[in-house]
């Protein structure tokens, strides 16, 4: 709330007069139960810390009102929220008819209030039976409705009344990119979708930070210690009422059978609750010493409660959800979730006969730690929410108006739009250097930052930390959302870990380092880390002279020599990862010494080190300077040097830049004996000085066979970054859940 009522209002006044609308804008929040209230609660805060644009008002009905579910309308005054109307709409029962009969008599209550409120629009929440009376008053009152999280995909009859919602609702505010898509595809007007993410995950994003020890405590017992805990969280099935009990049922035994303290909270009011309180009864959880059976648990300690369990288990989308924020290791069980999109740390138990599926699954899960997934949202979706409602016009017709024909025809129209916004947090770790940069879909850099690389572990991890923060705080402001960060290095790096196993000499104290989970954890994002020659390799296949290419070599040519081979569109990686170490090479048995220990490697001929090498030789014996040149006293002698002496007629420096160029030719020859590609990309600041020297080694060298390859200079200007970005791009756009 105080992050809220700090932001910048001189500006959405100024965005409030653009518009011409500068009438308070009367909104009406309905929450009916504890978990909407947790996504709706920030969007809350929001509207009450701008009362210069909004007027709120709190309408609480459905379970929120029952003893039974923990009174939860108490959190939302402690929250300092005042409730405007109290409606009580849950007919009590256990099968179907109730929840028809519920909706009934919140149809009946609702009218009143809403003639009273004359709210301009109000916020409705979910798929939830209550939400639907609450849309259906609401559209039939001719007043707005904003709706949050349509467009989503689940299991059971929740379905059904999140997309009769969509239709009821004028506007969409939704938490991920295929959720839009699936609104669109439902004919609903582009223009009134917002992707925003997640409420919730405005909150979050920051709750680890806080003091969770004697929440744990509180709930689970003192002698509790952190990822040695379950926590259990089961609804019915309302399709299918008497299987979700028998998977309930199971589901306690195999937790009984486990025998890890487990913190169980009631179900929701559905058709089949109270037969899954009365399991719980028969079983005796309630007194077993390694349950902690709940009706409610605050949100702000829910979220520490998950956040720093060993696993979550049972059908909630707040599994499926929220708990992919912190990685936490999830068991989804049966359909009520079916659709969803999840990460990586939902293992899915679709059914089970007996409670050793369960328990095979709790073996698999318990005590793990999965990367933090952010597909619901990246902590920024209230100022987008607040944004969208300043821009709602009441003067526009409140008849809705769909979009026909199918998206199917429109989707050029929304491309451009994904591939702008879309973006990636690219990292290059250099030896002298450590930059990172905001990197579009299309390969633009955005914005880049740039230090010098600290030579310690500790100052370098956090210099990177520290700018990549920066970065993805600028990103919110240029309308860039980031999918993930990629970092490429020099060294041999394990992808799959995110660990750089040892780097090169140039980088110092950096073997051995696991740099995906600091700042993973950091930032709340995917990280994917390779080396900087395969990052070339993904630079040139997806934004370069590689694009569409099935089999290609890329060669760095700069300080050292490296590279990355794609074959069959896939770049490899070798069983050690050590494949593509193009540098070394051996095309002499008695060439100069290298700095990795051997002689005669390519790097040791055509690298910039190796070019400086001899540049100094040359100039200690006054043979380097000619005509045309001249150096400061103080000027440190370079490869640079050395090529302007050989453009200026230096025999010398010509002959030696001729020697590393047949060198690298020779090792481009290997290459294409062993991998035959069609396609060679010399890269870097040296690949224009060598690319005719290589191309000749080859026309007298070369097999016939291969004679034809291309051999080109790449096009890119920085595909260190360009690579990093790929790492991201490429993984997090073609991925399917």
């Amino acid at each position: 709330e105080v992050y809220f009522k700090n932001l910048s209002k001189q500006k959405q006044k100024e965005v409030m007069e653009k518009n011409g609308n500068n009438h308070k804008l009367r909104v009406c929040v309905a929450t009916c139960n504890r978990a909407d209230y947790s996504k709706l609660a920030p969007i809350m805060f929001g509207i009450k810390a701008e009362p210069q644009f909004f007027e709120l008002d709190v309408v609480v009905l459905g379970s929120h009102l029952i003893d039974d579910y923990g009174n939860t309308y108490r959190m939302i005054e402690q929250d300092d929220f005042d409730i405007h109307t109290r409606l009580h709409t849950i007919v009590r029962g256990e099968d179907e008819a109730a929840m028809v009969e519920s909706v009934g008599l919140a149809l009946v209550k609702l009218p009143d209030v809403l003639n009273r409120l004359k709210p301009d629009i109000m916020i409705v929440h979910g798929d939830r039976f209550d939400a639907l009376a609450l849309a259906t008053s609401a559209a039939l009152m001719n007043i707005r409705i904003l709706h949050i999280e349509g467009g989503e995909v689940s299991g059971t009859i929740d379905d059904s009344i999140r997309h009769a919602i969509t239709k009821l609702a004028h506007y969409h505010v939704c938490c991920t990119r295929s959720a839009e898509q699936h609104l669109i595809a439902m004919c609903e007007d582009h223009d009134r979708i917002l992707l925003a993410g997640c409420p919730s995950y405005d909150k979050l994003l920051s709750a680890k930070n806080k003091d969770y020890m004697s929440i744990i405590r509180v709930w689970l017992g003192e002698d509790v210690k952190t990822r040695d805990y379950i926590v259990a969280l089961q609804h019915p099935v309302t399709t299918d009422i008497k299987h979700s009990i028998k998977m309930f049922e199971l589901t306690l035994d195999a937790l009984m059978s486990f025998n890890k303290r487990t913190l169980v909270l009631f179900p929701n009011v559905d058709a089949g609750d109270k037969e899954m309180v009365r399991v719980m009864r028969k079983k005796g959880i309630e007194h077993h010493p390694n349950f902690r059976a709940v009706k409610h648990v605050p949100f702000d300690q829910f979220i520490q409660l998950v956040a720093h369990a060993g696993c979550m288990i049972g059908n909630s989308s707040c599994g499926v959800r929220e708990v992919g924020a912190f990685g936490t290791p999830v068991i989804n069980l049966g359909t009520r979730q079916t659709g969803r999109e999840t990460g990586e740390n939902v293992l899915h138990v679709r059914d089970a006969d007996t409670q050793d599926k369960i328990l095979h699954a709790l073996q698999l899960q318990f005590g793990k730690q999965y990367p933090c997934s952010k597909i619901y949202g990246d902590g920024n979706a209230v100022p987008r929410i607040l944004k969208f409602l300043k821009s709602i016009d009441l003067k526009e017709p409140l008849q809705k108006k769909f979009c026909f024909p199918p998206v199917k025809d429109n989707i050029s129209q929304d491309i451009d739009h994904i591939l702008e916004t879309q973006s990636a947090l690219a990292v290059d770790l250099g030896g002298t250097n450590l930059r990172v940069a905001i990197v579009s879909m299309k390969g633009e850099i955005v914005k880049k930052y740039t230090q010098l690389n600290p030579k310690t572990y500790e100052d370098r991890l956090e210099l990177i930390l520290k700018m990549c923060v920066e970065a993805a705080s600028e990103a919110v402001n240029v309308n860039c959302r980031i999918l993930g960060v990629g970092i490429s290095t020099g060294g041999r790096v394990n992808p799959r870990e995110g660990i750089v196993l040892h780097s090169t000499k140039l980088i110092q104290e950096w073997s051995s380092v696991d740099l995906r989970t600091p700042i993973s954890d950091a930032l709340h994002l995917p990280v994917w880390v390779d080396n900087d020659g395969n990052c070339a390799a993904l630079a040139e296949r997806k934004f370069g002279h590689g694009k569409g290419i099935e089999n290609f070599v890329t060669l760095i040519t700069g300080t050292g020599i490296g590279g990355g081979i794609v074959h069959q569109h896939e770049l490899i990686h070798g069983s050690s990862f050590c494949a593509a170490e193009l540098g070394h090479i051996v095309v002499s048995l008695d060439g100069p010494e290298c700095l990795c220990g051997s002689q005669g490697c390519i790097e040791a001929y055509a690298s910039g080190i190796a070019l400086q090498r001899e540049a100094k030789k040359l100039h200690d014996e006054d043979l380097l300077l000619v005509e045309g040149m001249s150096m400061k006293e103080e000027e440190v002698v370079s490869a640079a040097h050395l090529i302007q002496a050989a453009k200026l007629g230096n025999t010398k420096a010509d002959s030696i830049l001729r020697t590393a160029g047949t060198a690298l030719g020779l090792g481009v020859l290997n290459i294409l004996h062993t991998m035959n590609p069609s396609l060679v990309i010399l890269s870097g600041v040296l690949a224009s000085h060598y690319v005719n020297a290589v191309k000749d080694v080859i026309n007298r060298q070369a097999l016939s066979s291969v004679k034809t390859v291309d051999v080109v200079v790449s096009n890119l200007a920085d595909p260190a970054l360009l690579g990093a970005a790929s790492l991201v791009l490429d993984y997090t756009t073609r991925r399917i859940y």
